[in-house]
C-alpha cells in the first residue's frame, strides 16, 4: 500500500503562505508542477452528488445515482491501467491474451487495478504479469472516462529488467509477450490502442523533433486520499482591457478552485457542464477543457475503505471576461505576471497538459 497523506491536514505541501494557507497561486504553481494540494476537497466542494440530485429533482427529473454514492473498487467504480512501453528500436511492448473471450489476439499491457493498489502500483503488477518485464512508470499518457466510474489510466516509463514471457511460460495472464515494430500487422483485440500507442510514440520522440513541441512534463499520480470523485476545475479567462489572465476562485469556506462531486451515471464532460450552469447561469460562456494537470489518488486506510480520486482540469473561456457573469460563489483573480507567463505557455500547446478522452 502507498503512503497516503493524511486526510487530516487541510494544507501539507511545504511552501510559503498566507494568513497560515497557501495563496491560490501558489495552489496553481502546485498543481503545474503536477502535486496534489492536501486538502480536504469533500468540505471544499461545490457541488456535491446530494446537491446535484436537489437540482435535478427541483427540474423535476428523478436522480439516477445515489446522493451517498462513494467509489469502491470492484463494486461501484472501476479503474483500468493500460502500459505504452518502448524499446531502443521503437519496438512497442504487446501481449498476447489468454483469455476465451479474445485468445490469441493481441494488446497492450493493461488491467484492472486491485484493492490497495496506487495506478502506478496497479501498471507496474500488469506489465510483469503480462509480459514477464519489470518496468519503472515515469509519466501518465492519457486519461480515458465512460461516465463517471470508468476510467482507464494510460502510463508510460522504462523497462528495467525481467525476461520477456515466451510461448512456454504461457499462464491464465498472457500467452506470450513480444516487442512489434508494426502492430497492425497482428489480430488485435481491439483497435483503441492504436491512438494511445501514437501518443506514446510522440511523447518519447517529443525531443527528437526538427521543431520541438512543447509536451507536459513527467507527471505521475500523487498519493493523495479522496473519499469521493471529484473534479477541480483551474479556469482561466483574458480580461479584455488588460489582456491579463485571470483564475476562477470559489469563496466557499476557503479560497479555493471549484471542486464538483462526479456524477457516476454521467459523463464527465456532462457533470463539467452542470457544474458549469451552476456557477454562470442557463447562458454559459463557450468553453473547453484543455487537459489534465494532474491526478490524486491514493487507497484510502481502513475503516475509510474508498477508491477516490480527483483530476485537476484547465479549462479555457474563450469570451473576454468583461462578458461573463458569475452567479456562483466565485470571483476573479488576476494572475501575477510570472504566473501568467507560466500557464500561458501551457495554454499554447494542446499537448501540455494530459488528454482526457471522454467514451460515450
Amino acid at each position: 500500500m502507498c503512503n497516503c497523506r493524511s486526510k487530516q491536514k487541510l494544507h501539507c505541501i511545504k511552501m510559503p503562505q498566507t494568513n497560515g494557507l497557501p495563496s491560490i497561486e501558489q495552489k496553481l504553481l502546485s498543481l503545474i508542477a503536477g502535486q496534489d494540494l492536501g486538502d480536504i476537497t469533500q468540505e471544499l466542494c461545490d457541488f456535491s452528488l446530494e446537491e446535484q440530485n436537489a437540482t435535478a429533482e427541483a427540474q423535476g427529473i428523478q436522480p439516477t445515482a445515489a446522493s451517498d454514492f462513494v467509489p469502491v473498487l470492484g463494486k461501484t467504480v472501476t479503474y483500468i491501467v493500460a502500459c505504452v512501453l518502448f524499446n531502443e528500436n521503437n519496438e512497442v511492448l504487446a501481449m498476447q491474451e489468454a483469455k476465451q473471450s479474445c485468445a490469441g489476439k493481441w494488446y497492450l499491457p493493461a488491467g484492472r487495478m486491485e484493492k490497495n493498489e496506487s495506478i502506478c502500483e496497479a501498471a507496474v503488477r500488469e506489465v510483469f504479469e503480462e509480459t514477464g518485464l519489470n518496468c519503472k512508470i515515469t509519466t501518465l499518457l492519457a486519461i480515458e472516462a465512460a461516465g463517471g466510474s470508468w476510467f482507464r489510466f494510460v502510463l508510460t516509463g522504462t523497462v528495467t529488467g525481467g525476461v520477456l514471457k515466451t510461448p512456454a511460460q504461457a499462464d491464465s495472464e498472457s500467452l506470450q509477450a513480444k516487442w512489434i515494430q508494426n502492430i497492425q500487422e497482428l489480430p488485435l483485440r481491439s483497435n483503441d490502442i492504436l491512438n494511445l500507442i501514437e501518443i506514446g510514440k510522440s511523447y518519447t520522440s517529443r525531443h527528437q523533433s526538427p521543431q520541438p513541441i512543447l509536451w507536459h512534463s513527467e507527471v505521475l499520480p500523487t498519493k493523495y486520499s479522496h473519499h469521493k470523485n471529484y473534479l477541480r476545475v483551474v479556469a482561466v479567462i483574458r480580461k479584455r482591457s488588460t489582456n491579463a489572465l485571470n483564475v476562477l476562485v470559489s469563496e466557499k469556506n476557503v479560497h479555493h478552485f471549484p471542486t464538483v462531486e462526479v456524477h457516476p451515471q454521467r459523463s464527465l464532460h456532462s457533470t463539467l457542464r452542470k457544474f458549469m450552469v451552476e456557477l454562470f447561469g442557463a447562458e454559459l460562456p463557450q468553453h473547453r477543457p484543455h487537459g489534465i494537470l494532474s491526478v490524486e489518488h491514493c487507497p484510502s486506510a481502513p475503516p475509510h475503505t474508498t477508491d477516490g480520486i480527483c483530476l485537476n482540469v484547465l479549462v479555457v473561456f474563450r469570451p473576454p471576461l468583461e462578458e461573463v457573469a458569475l452567479i456562483g460563489k466565485c470571483t476573479w483573480h488576476e494572475l501575477s505576471k510570472t504566473l501568467e507567463e507560466k500557464l500561458g505557455r501551457i495554454l499554447c500547446s494542446k499537448n501540455s497538459t494530459i488528454p482526457l478522452n471522454v467514451i460515450r
